[in-house]
Formats: C-alpha cells, sequence, structure tokens
C-alpha cells in the first residue's frame, strides 16, 4: 500500500481514502477535558453571576443560587478517555422566566479564532463537539456569540437517555458579518443553556443579529430540583466534522490556563523577593509561571495565616495582609504585612508560602 502524506490534506492511501490531519492546538477550548481547577481544587461552588469555576469556564446567569457546579463528582465515572468533566447540579425546582438565562461558557481570546476569517467573506465553518451527561432528556440549546453580543448562532443537540454519557457534536457556517474581536479580548463565547428564557433565546441553527445565549424550547436544568448536567471533551475546530479529542499533556493545558489566571498553591515551590520598608512591611515580587493575557487588577488568598515573611534574620514571622501594589504582565509587586514587628528596614526580604492549604492567584486576566 502507497501512502501520500499531505501537511494541508492529511494522509491519502492508495485506494482514495484520506485520513485528514490533526495539528496540534486544532482545539480552540482551553480545558476542554475540565482537569484545570485551580480556584477550587475539585470542591462544589456555587457560582456567583458571571463567576468562574473551573479553569477558563464561567457562568453567565440571571439569578445566583440556582445551581453548583463542581469538577467530577464523586459515583458519576467520566466517559472513556476522560478522568474530569465540569458537573452541575440544580438546587431548586426553578421556572424561567422570559429575561431569564443560566448558562455555562468560555471566552476565547482573538488572537486564538483570528484564523477563522469571521466576519468576512471567507470566514471558516468550525464544529463543536463534546461529551454530555444528564439526569433529564431532551433538546438542549446553546450559542456560538461575539463579544458584543451582537452577533449569536444558536443551536441545539439531543440528549436520548437519561444519566448516559453520549458524544456530540454542532457544525456551523462561520460568520460573515459582524465584527470578531482578533486581539487579546474575547473573540468568541461557545454557550451551553441550562435553562433561558425567550428573551435570550433563538432559532436554532441561523445568525442572528441579537443577544441569543440559547435556542428557541431547549430543556431546561434548573427547572428540575436535583437535576444534573455534566460535561467534558469540548473541542472547537475548524473543520467540517469532529475529530477526536485533542488531549494536551496537563503541564500544557495549565500553562494555557495560567495566562488568565496566575496561581500558586501548596508549600515551598514558589518564593517572592524584594525588600524590607520598615519592621513590619516589606514589598517583594512574584514572577507568574507565564505571561498573562492582561496585568492583573485583584488577588484572592486562601487565608493570610497560609504565608510567612522575614528579612533572613527574623525569618519566620507570619503575615497578617497581602495586596497588590503594582502588576504587570511578568510580574507582580506585592505589599506583605509581618504579624511581627521586628524586621530590619532596607534588608532583602523574603515571602513565601508555609501551609499545604496556601493558594494565592490573581485576577482581572480572565476575558
Amino acid at each position: 500500500m502507497s501512502v501520500a502524506i499531505n501537511g494541508t490534506n492529511g494522509i491519502t492511501f492508495n485506494d482514495g481514502s484520506l485520513q485528514p490531519s490533526a495539528p496540534v492546538g486544532r482545539n480552540l477550548i482551553i480545558n476542554g477535558n475540565m482537569a484545570i481547577d485551580q480556584r477550587n481544587a475539585g470542591a462544589s461552588v456555587t457560582p456567583a453571576a458571571d463567576g468562574y469555576t473551573l479553569d477558563r469556564w464561567n457562568v453567565l446567569i440571571s439569578q445566583a443560587s440556582k445551581f453548583s457546579v463542581e469538577q467530577t463528582i464523586s459515583g458519576v465515572v467520566a466517559p472513556v478517555g476522560f478522568t474530569d468533566y465540569l458537573g452541575c447540579t440544580s438546587l431548586s425546582a426553578y421556572s424561567v422566566l422570559t429575561a431569564d438565562y443560566f448558562t455555562v461558557r468560555q471566552a476565547i481570546e482573538g488572537f486564538n479564532i483570528a484564523d477563522l476569517g469571521w466576519g468576512t467573506a471567507n470566514a471558516k465553518t468550525v464544529t463543536l463537539s463534546f461529551w454530555v451527561r444528564s439526569s433529564v432528556t431532551g433538546t438542549f440549546g446553546g450559542s456560538f456569540q461575539n463579544s458584543t453580543s451582537a452577533r449569536s448562532y444558536p443551536y441545539t443537540y439531543t440528549i436520548s437517555s437519561a444519566n448516559t454519557w453520549e458524544q456530540k457534536s454542532v457544525t456551523i457556517a462561520g460568520d460573515t458579518s459582524g465584527t470578531w474581536q482578533t486581539g487579546n479580548s474575547t473573540g468568541i463565547f461557545i454557550y451551553f443553556g441550562l435553562g433561558v428564557g425567550s428573551t435570550f433565546s433563538g432559532t436554532a441553527g441561523a445568525w442572528a443579529g441579537s443577544n441569543f445565549v440559547s435556542a428557541t424550547g431547549a430543556t431546561s436544568v434548573v427547572g428540575t430540583s436535583g437535576a444534573t448536567f455534566y460535561i467534558t471533551g469540548v473541542q472547537l475546530e475548524a473543520n467540517t466534522t469532529a475529530t477526536p479529542f485533542e488531549n494536551l499533556q496537563y503541564g500544557q493545558q495549565l500553562a494555557l490556563c495560567q495566562r488568565y489566571l496566575p496561581a500558586f498553591s501548596g508549600i515551598s515551590n514558589w518564593f517572592g523577593y524584594g525588600i524590607i520598608v520598615n519592621s513590619s512591611a516589606l514589598y517583594s515580587t512574584v514572577t507568574y509561571k507565564v505571561p498573562t493575557r492582561v496585568a492583573p487588577t485583584g488577588l484572592v488568598i486562601s487565608s493570610a495565616s497560609h504565608f510567612r515573611c522575614g528579612d533572613f534574620i527574623a525569618t519566620n514571622n507570619g503575615v497578617s495582609a497581602i495586596s497588590i501594589s503594582s502588576a504587570g504582565t511578568d510580574t507582580a509587586l506585592l505589599g506583605v504585612t509581618s504579624s511581627a514587628a521586628n524586621l530590619t528596614a532596607a534588608r532583602p526580604g523574603t515571602f513565601y508560602p508555609s501551609s499545604a492549604s496556601s493558594l494565592l492567584y490573581f485576577t482581572g486576566c480572565e476575558l
């Protein structure tokens, strides 16, 4: 048997059959296998409006406390080829109002969708594929949308069997109209609806100049108390058909996530160095593991008690407060307050985690 290899088309066998090429980086979704959860480490959360859950996944909701989100719920195994999933559980039997919306979504950075050519006559076709499982069956909905919500494409898919993993795919022609960002702001929103009212639901299968986040008549997960919706293996690619899920190495996936969420966790795996300002304060520089999309604007810590600081003589002081003094896309300068007033001004200082439960992450880099 002979073969002809083409970098664009793939491998052509002598019987005329074609094995399409599958270039590395074809999946435009980050953390589509739901393996990274830097904020919550797998714990269940009830997200607020626009709150982030697993890395790169957030919710757009009109009302809080209608569903919880957890990475890989105990007792439910992921589909073959995966170990994790994003699991949503309805917290009540809520009747969705006309202007309500309950969704899980990912914002894809403009740099990563620039080659799709959306908004031009050369817009490429894309295919969205994923594994999904729900305790309710029926027609479910979602949407593709631009950054201003002025262009949207509602889509549907059917879950046929309750509590069973099913693989779905949706292929759409790229939008030749509208404005689609190609820089470091949001290029495309991908929505999965969990219950959306008529105001934000549109006809499936066509581009519209409206703010639609799901399809008309789609099933409501939040309408049934205890209903579940699990999803993993999410892939978006420039193709007319779905290809096997692109499994990146864990470190690669983590690095992609840290462009949007620079985070540090655990003990003895990072240090900040700086200068002592006075007997109870120092400035400490922290270098991110990868450059961030934009400079962070906020800081979240597990607890000040999980950190220590010192001046290499008083080297094990507790910490009472940590704040951002300034930040760029490579490093941040933190203001650290010591719980003991025994530091010496102008000496070099250090700041470090002292607990396995320590967590420090910067906010403001997400889309």
